[in-house]
């Protein structure tokens, strides 16, 4: 599958005029790439079209049976003028492992790279200028099939489409306060918790509503056998520092491996700090925080890069982290991984992706 046609919009649309109110996914681009699935032909009839509804079957496969899955990156605007990404190859493997988890044929990834540059060329004007904002990127598959039952679909597509965006939390960099959910369960061993499928999400509402109605940003997942063991937040991988250690859990089947998380166990590592990747129980967190010895707590990801953990509701209890401040480890981490970002500090490692 080599050709990408490309048809503009003959009706672009205005472009936000204050980028300080961009909030998340709300605003999308003049264009979108589309390209389809077809058994015995594979992936074909790549294009970039303007943005518009697409037309589904009623028993389409993703309606029924939620055989779907997604990524999030961002391009950036940097501070040389130049077009960024960060480390998009990653996200293209993990959206291969999410294929293969979901039964959902696998594309060409230098493909995916390539037409997503091609995509961004043409609505690169839509890349904002303001400080801390960027295009969010949301690809995804989904399965269109016209059929009822629980099987792998014949037919998909892909899309990528793209949105102006500021601030993920209304908070920005300011701690938020996360409450950890003693009933529902995210995800097991087994299941589909390591990868970026739509039922995910959608079962984790319940919970997030709960949370919102006592005041809470977002949830924190136990696990879901013992329920005792912390995993991570609804949109965010988590790390405590607690004495000089810092802690994040490990990767056991049921926690998305985060991009921005395994960026930030590479940087901490690199200057030096004690990073372990293992379990932690609620347990050992909440002792930890009566004793003092919590000294910061933060969640990383896509969307808020880093974000600051000020408050842990866990049953009848309420902690304050680090005076619900944001900590040093937790502003130098945000500080140099949007410098990488933004090219405004060295990329020892090579993660930034040039348009050209």
């Amino acid at each position: 599958m080599n050709n990408l046609s490309v048809e503009l919009t003959k009706t672009p649309k205005a472009k936000p005029a204050d980028e300080s109110k961009l909030g998340f996914g709300q605003i999308f681009s003049d264009h979108m790439l589309l390209v389809k699935y077809s058994k015995g032909k594979g992936w074909h009839d790549a294009k970039i079209t303007p943005y518009q509804p697409i037309e589904l079957w009623p028993a389409a496969s993703v309606l029924h049976y939620s055989q779907s899955i997604f990524e999030g990156m961002k391009a950036y605007r940097a501070v040389d003028g130049t077009l960024r990404m960060f480390r998009p190859e990653e996200n293209f493997k993990r959206l291969a492992n999410s294929c293969r988890r979901m039964c959902i044929p696998e594309m060409d990834q230098q493909f995916q790279m390539e037409s997503l540059v091609e995509l961004l060329k043409v609505d690169q004007d839509w890349i904002p200028k303001s400080e801390g904002t960027s295009l969010y990127i949301r690809p995804f598959i989904i399965a269109c099939k016209n059929f009822l039952g629980v099987h792998p679909a014949d037919d998909y597509l892909y899309m990528v489409i793209l949105s102006p965006s500021g601030a993920y939390y209304a908070e920005g960099l300011n701690p938020v306060k996360i409450y950890v959910e003693p009933g529902y369960v995210r995800a097991v061993r087994g299941g589909t918790g390591e990868v970026k499928t739509g039922a995910n999400y959608a079962q984790s509402l319940k919970a997030q509503e709960e949370a919102e109605e006592q005041g809470y940003t977002q949830v924190l997942w136990l696990d879901g056998v013992e329920r005792k063991y912390i995993e991570e937040v609804g949109a965010m991988n988590v790390f405590f520092v607690i004495d000089d250690e810092i802690v994040t859990p490990q990767l056991t089947g049921s926690i998305l491996p985060g991009i921005t998380r395994k960026s930030a166990v590479e940087l901490l590592k690199h200057w030096g700090y004690k990073v372990s990747e293992r379990r932690l129980s609620i347990d050992e967190l909440e002792e930890a925080a009566k004793t003092g010895r919590l000294k910061e707590a933060f969640g990383t990801g896509t969307a808020a890069v880093v974000s600051p953990i000020g408050q842990l509701k866990y049953g009848d209890d309420v902690f304050t982290v680090n005076d619900g401040k944001i900590g040093e480890i937790s502003q130098k981490l945000y500080d140099n991984l949007t410098g990488i970002q933004y090219g405004k500090v060295e990329d020892p490692f090579g993660w930034s992706y040039i348009i050209k």
